[in-house]
């Protein structure tokens, strides 16, 4: 279908498509108004498709839609995770030893999301050791290990999470 494309519907009537989502037509109904309908309902049918119509592009904004859907369709996105209350609205301030060097503010909320990227990619590279089939068990372990080690490392950072379950846990003791 094009934009201009005149439709007809069971329960809206007829009407016109203005624009071409990636999963949805928008349409303007004599009846019903402005209305999204799914390109995959069945109950949809074309009456005229006018000649040199405009195709739309999908926007990203659609794209990054789509893409949302299906990953959280299957589990994939990864949970929110929300950082303390003490912390929002908040910096880090970078200060060289040096007075005649210039400081470096970062805002919290940019800090904290790279925490939470260098985590996730932690996570990542966890289940692909452990779903790997060219190592060995023995490799996986010493693999695993290192990234425990890591996870340790990070734990300084758990101050700025908002719930304990979402805290980075090392090899030492359980936090």
């Amino acid at each position: 279908m094009k934009i201009g494309t005149r439709v007809e519907h069971p329960r809206y009537g007829e009407g016109i498509v203005s624009r071409i989502a990636l999963a949805a037509y928008e349409i303007f109904f004599e009846q019903g108004g402005k209305i999204e309908i799914l390109k995959s309902n069945p109950d949809l049918s074309v009456i005229e498709t006018p000649e040199g119509g405009q195709i739309d592009p999908v926007s990203a904004g659609d794209l990054k839609k789509a893409i949302s859907m299906v990953l959280d369709e299957y589990g994939l996105l990864p949970a929110p995770v929300e950082m303390g209350a003490k912390w929002v609205g908040g910096s880090i301030i970078l200060k060289p030893g040096s007075d005649s060097l210039q400081s470096k503010e970062i805002p919290m909320d940019v800090f904290f999301k790279k925490i939470i990227m260098v985590r996730d990619r932690l996570r990542v590279l966890e289940q692909n050791v452990n779903s790997h089939n060219g190592l060995s068990e023995e490799d996986k372990v010493h693999m695993q290990q290192y990234i425990t080690k890591a996870y340790g490392s990070l734990t300084t950072f758990n101050v700025l999470f908002a719930d304990k379950a979402d805290f980075f846990v090392g090899s030492g003791k359980k936090e």
